[in-house]
This record gives C-alpha cells, structure tokens and sequence, in this order.
C-alpha cells in the first residue's frame, strides 16, 4: 500500500524542487511529475515526489483525517497500556 501525504508548497527554486511544510516540518521534494504547480498549492507527496495537485479544501479534509487517526492510535495504545499494568512486558 502506498501513501500520498498533502502538503502545501512554500517555495520553488531554480531546479524545479519545492520546499514543502507538513505540520511544522519542511522537506524538499521534486516537481518533475507536476511542473504546474505553483507557492501556495498543496500536492501529494509520495517518496520525495509531488504526483499531484490537490484542492485546497480536499487537502485540508485529509489532514484532519490524518489527525483524527493518529489520535485514535495514541488512545489505543494508551489503552492497552493501562490493561498491561505497570512492569509488565509491552508488545512491540
């Protein structure tokens, strides 16, 4: 399975790489396969690449999806820790 993460571009330089955030975080990736893309537009990310465009509000929608899952995670694992009890070996 792969997964495509929406970001939004905050700059592009010479060589046709964007500087794009994620939660505080930049990274750098290509804009070979969307050289339309512009500052401001969020793309999908996948392996260092940006395979897409994406509207704004649809990427917003899956970063909120994204949030909601990781909370979902941090309780369950909180969950099971408290049912393991302190000491007690955890799975991994």
């Amino acid at each position: 399975m792969c997964l495509a993460i929406p970001t939004q571009i905050k700059a592009i330089d010479e060589d046709n790489l964007a500087v794009v955030e994620l939660g505080g975080v930049e990274r750098q990736v290509s804009l070979i396969m969307t050289p339309e893309a512009q500052v401001g537009d969020y793309v999908l990310v996948h392996t260092g690449y940006a395979i897409s465009l994406m509207d704004p509000e649809e990427a917003q929608a899956s970063l909120e999806a994204f949030a909601e899952l990781a909370e979902i995670q941090e309780q369950m694992a909180q969950e099971a820790a408290s049912r393991i009890g302190p000491g007690a070996p955890q799975e991994s």
